[in-house]
């Protein structure tokens, strides 16, 4: 039987890689390339495998202590202290988990609040029920819990609870984990001890690096880290400046929106409020969230999040409005495609509820995908600029490189594949249309749904996963190096069997660029 890199060869000499590229999942090859990475690392500790490979089953608590949601709180509490346990599953009268309730509900509830303890669990428990599977991997219990903020997690199989998992199981996995960061997130009473708390988070990424972790799983972690330091921010400007006047949503788009941040990681937010009721109103909502997106904006800065250069932010007064004023926004830009409305379209659109009132978010997505639909000329200018940019392989399948300058011989990673991909499946998703903002979570459903993505999602999906780690991977190399890190790489630095899979991913851009030429008869217009 021949290697693999032999397969390549012969493939690539007769013209026939392309076809096979796009006809095969290219996995089993992308695991040779993580294989080769491994033997070749300098440190590997294993510290952080076990999150990736260890079963919730294996490490939750199999005993689910549960209670009826009419029972007082006082009994409950004894039954907590009884049992030496820091959870209770509520159940209704059929024996149905509705709720849960912690310790930590009992301090801030009830002490704190002085509520009666002669009331019913149900005042006080947490719903609905935030669960997880049993054969799912502990990180994904991590991440479930650091974007819910919980320190419980119930585990079910076959729709039925059989344990608990706490953050205690999960630091006892491994010595270092994102939930221990998340919880120094969380303890954090200022914007001075979350920036040191932020400094933390590259070294644990550079981690899961060496230990070639999939990179949607990397992505996921830094994510939701990155989530929970803006949310802490948040409670912090609460704080310090009081409740807002009206209900608000924190919204974050682009590579955030997107859950695509990597190590360059700048800001792209805006705030959208509940219509104010009357112009007083109106006055006291704009000098609030002023001051309290200024506030969060800054913030951030500290802790390591860059301003955007294009002013994509809550600070910038354009995109901090009540509700209407984003519709209108919107429905301009879809009805009046001009060059700067489908600029503003491809940043804003791809836009996720953070913090807040995230229902404000719920309906200005549920405004979007409504007046999208069968808007066929902003869909034209949106197929205009997705085969705008090409990606940067020549006639004679040689890579096209800077030929001067600081990036000479480099080309840019971001700009000339990946953006290509996202704009490729940010339109299908808008043709359908769907909600999911996430490349990888957007193909998953347009796999099903969609003409052209039927035949290619899959292959856009693993292009997209190599492009992100080749990212990633020169991004920390850079960081080791002392260096500022970019998205610029030199083509000749990778190893053949790379080289091969990039021009594959490149011809694979390019082939479904002149299909939505074709289909938008763009060879006529441009």
């Amino acid at each position: 039987m021949l290697p693999k890199d032999k397969v390549v060869e012969l493939l690539d000499q007769k013209g026939l890689f392309s076809e096979f590229f796009l006809k095969k999942h290219i996995s089993k090859y992308l695991d040779r390339i993580v294989k080769e990475r491994l033997k070749s690392s300098e440190i590997k500790t294993g510290l952080e495998r076990a999150l990736f490979t260890t079963q919730i089953k294996d490490i939750a608590s199999k005993e689910v202590h549960t209670i009826k949601e009419e029972v007082s709180i006082q009994e409950a509490a004894s039954l907590m202290a009884e049992r030496r346990i820091g959870s209770l599953i509520v159940v209704d009268d059929n024996g149905v988990p509705v709720g849960i309730i912690t310790d930590r509900d009992l301090r801030e509830k009830v002490v704190a609040s002085g509520r009666p303890i002669s009331r019913p669990v149900r005042e006080i428990m947490n719903a609905p029920l935030i669960t997880v599977e049993a054969d799912r991997y502990a990180f994904e219990a991590i991440t479930t819990m650091i974007k819910n903020r919980i320190h419980h997690l119930p585990v079910v199989q076959d729709g039925r609870l059989c344990g608990m998992l706490t953050n205690h199981d999960l630091l006892l996995l491994q010595g270092i984990s994102p939930l221990a960061i998340a919880q120094e997130i969380q303890n954090q009473e200022t914007i001075e001890g979350l920036s040191k708390v932020s400094q933390k988070v590259i070294p644990f990424i550079g981690l899961l690096i060496k230990e070639e972790v999939p990179v949607r799983n990397i992505l996921r972690i830094i994510t939701e880290i990155n989530d929970s330091i803006i949310c802490r921010v948040i409670d912090i400007a609460q704080n310090q400046l009081g409740p807002a006047p009206v209900p608000f949503c924190w919204l974050v788009y682009g590579s955030e929106g997107r859950r695509e941040q990597t190590f360059t990681t700048d800001q792209d937010n805006g705030l959208v409020y509940l219509d104010p009721s009357s112009s007083e109103e109106a006055k006291e909502c704009a000098r609030y969230f002023k001051e309290f997106s200024e506030f969060v904006v800054e913030a951030l800065v500290r802790c390591g999040f860059a301003r955007c250069r294009g002013n994509y932010m809550a600070s910038n007064p354009q995109w901090c409005q009540p509700l209407k004023t984003w519709k209108d926004y919107f429905r301009k830009w879809i009805n009046t495609p001009t060059p700067e409305a489908i600029l503003r379209s491809v940043i804003l659109f791809d836009f996720r509820g953070l913090y807040g009132d995230l229902s404000l978010a719920e309906k200005l997505r549920s405004f979007l995908l409504k007046e999208v639909q069968k808007k066929d000329i902003f869909l034209l200018h949106m197929a205009k600029l997705t085969v705008q940019f090409k990606p940067p392989l020549g006639f004679f399948r040689t890579f096209v490189v800077e030929k001067s300058g600081e990036h000479k011989n480099e080309l840019n990673l971001k700009y000339r594949c990946l953006a290509p991909i996202v704009n490729i499946v940010r339109l299908a998703a808008l043709e359908v249309p769907i909600g999911e903002t996430s490349t990888l979570d957007r193909l998953e459903r347009l796999k099903d749904i969609h003409s052209l993505m039927k035949d290619y999602a899959e292959e856009l999906a693993e292009a997209f996963q190599f492009l992100m780690s080749l990212r990633i991977h020169h991004q920390y190399e850079q960081i080791l190096k002392g260096k500022q890190p970019d998205n610029y790489i030199n083509p000749n630095h990778l190893s053949n069997l790379e080289k091969k899979f990039f021009k594959e991913v490149c011809s694979l851009i390019s082939h479904i660029q002149d299909l939505i030429e074709h289909k938008y008869f763009l060879g006529r217009l441009m």
